[in-house]
């Protein structure tokens, strides 16, 4: 879900960085520099990274890669389960779960860090298969984001806005 506080993030990103060369190793599929590139970049932070933002934090480290370079990294990347696209945020973050890329996921996404965990939803007691059957309906994919306060934040006090 959300990582544990004061965790090592570095770590976290070259664990992210190993799965997704096994998983395209296993798959045959090919993690061209370009695509490790946004990949880093995603795998960064645990807050979802827009396109264009993404562009600037790899433009900022060398040479400003095109727009659709950036898009069709990503394309790949979330096709094949090793990013996901937060719809509502219109943004991307690194997956970081070790989870079949078909499974439905949950998104739970802080209000207040803008940090998002990532969970399967039959480990949270969503069966979308059993839920859509009796209208017919067979999912193929599926994606549940709630908003909230991640248990971080939660325990910081809210800062105060003042007038």
């Amino acid at each position: 879900m959300f990582p544990p506080a004061g965790h090592d993030h570095d770590a976290c990103a070259v664990d992210t960085l190993a799965r997704a060369e096994a998983t395209c190793r296993a798959q045959g599929l090919t993690l061209s520099p370009g695509r490790r590139r946004v990949l880093e970049a995603l795998a960064r932070s645990h807050a979802p990274v827009g396109a264009y933002d993404l562009i600037e934090q790899l433009a900022a480290e060398g040479p400003r890669p095109a727009p659709i370079t950036v898009y069709r990294a990503l394309s790949f990347l979330t096709e094949n389960g090793l990013a996901h696209r937060i719809e509502r945020l219109n943004a991307f973050v690194a997956c970081a779960g070790h989870h079949d890329a078909a499974r439905p996921l949950v998104f739970l996404i802080c209000d207040r860090c803008g940090q998002v965990g990532e969970v399967a939803a039959d480990e949270v007691g969503i069966d979308l298969e059993r839920t859509c059957a009796p209208a017919g309906f067979r999912p193929r994919s599926a994606a549940l984001e709630i908003l909230g306060v991640c248990r971080h934040c939660a325990n910081t006090p809210e800062p105060s806005h003042a007038d």
